[in-house]
């Protein structure tokens, strides 16, 4: 909660809260809610969620890029069969793979890729998020579109949308 990743100190924060520590890659229990951890591949670090509570599962996969070859064996474990999996999509193909400012290496991913991920672990639901600021509203009405012609239970999260887990 410091400079690069966020200029504003816990004491302005207007809650109660509590930190636990915690290893890439260890399962947390918090009374009935189990929650697992993976790294996720960015260049400064970054963790994936499943929560598990109730039967339930939800995924969560910020600042992550999808390797050029392969899988990432830590989204997929995470992802499997969730629910819904909540996915760094910042970029689409055609911008992250751009012959003349390509994106690959700046720690994002892409929607089609969140696509393949989700099909390949039996997600359920996915929701595109992350957004690239660039990205204007009605550029994401068209990746909605084209994102539910191939994964009918998949969306463009938008702010203050809830998303009902059934």
């Amino acid at each position: 909660m410091v400079n690069p990743n966020f200029p504003i100190p816990l004491q302005v924060m207007g809650s109660e809260m509590k930190f636990n520590d915690f290893k890439n890659g260890d399962v947390i229990k918090l009374d009935d809610i189990e929650i697992e951890t993976a790294p996720l591949n960015h260049p400064n670090f970054a963790v994936g969620y499943r929560v598990c509570w109730e039967g339930k599962t939800v995924v969560y996969c910020p600042d992550t890029e999808h390797y050029e070859d392969r899988f990432d064996e830590n989204v997929l474990h995470l992802a499997r069969n969730a629910d819904i999996l909540i996915y760094d999509a910042t970029y689409t193909n055609e911008e992250y793979y751009d012959v003349k400012s390509p994106k690959i290496g700046w720690g994002h991913s892409t929607w089609e890729v969140a696509v393949e991920i989700a099909k390949k672990a039996g997600v359920k639901q996915i929701a595109m998020f992350q957004h690239d600021p660039g990205h204007s509203d009605d550029l994401l009405d068209e990746i909605q579109v084209a994102l539910q012609s191939i994964f009918p239970n998949g969306l463009v999260a938008k702010e203050g949308m809830t998303i009902p887990i059934v």
